[in-house]
């Protein structure tokens, strides 16, 4: 397990069109959406799952391109709260030195009408560095992360639909 801090910046650029009225932001991608070059790339996150399941769609998207045609269908921007940080691994309880991203690329293009955050690390990011400039509410649920064992997807999905 490595624990030395690496720089990180955020790479990819966020998912949304103007007709997209919900933005559910993460922290940061980790090292397994890094190295897939896109959100929630790790296997066992329950992400693309919950949210097709939400979405009422028959199959849960496999590649980028049909992740982002079922959000984009769906009026679901994402993005994340960090555009660079120190971060050991995957580690959120690990992430310091924080540039946060100019939310403002989403929210002045976008109708957005609610924000969510994919977990309480999101949350506290975005209260911390995005609140006092975008002055919207944000929503906090329960992470997708395989590292939030507690949750099934069956949980997350309750929880979910229970907000979105």
């Amino acid at each position: 397990m490595n624990s030395e801090y690496t720089h990180i910046k955020h790479e990819f650029e966020p998912v949304f069109d103007k007709n997209s009225k919900i933005l559910v932001l993460g922290t940061l991608p980790s090292v397994k959406s890094r190295e897939n070059n896109f959100y929630y790339g790790h296997p066992q996150n329950r992400f693309w799952k919950l949210i097709a399941a939400l979405c009422d769609e028959d199959i849960v998207p496999q590649t980028i391109e049909e992740k982002k045609q079922m959000l984009l269908r769906n009026h679901i921007a994402v993005w994340d709260v960090i555009s660079e940080c120190d971060i050991i691994g995957s580690s959120d309880s690990s992430i310091k030195n924080v540039v946060p991203v100019a939310l403002s690329v989403i929210l002045d293009n976008a109708d957005i009408d609610r924000i969510y955050a994919n977990g309480s690390k999101a949350y506290e990011l975005y209260m911390k560095y995005q609140y006092g400039k975008t002055g919207r509410e944000i929503i906090k649920l329960p992470s997708t992360s395989p590292a939030n064992a507690a949750y099934s997807l069956e949980r997350l999905l309750e929880c979910w639909q229970m907000r979105i």
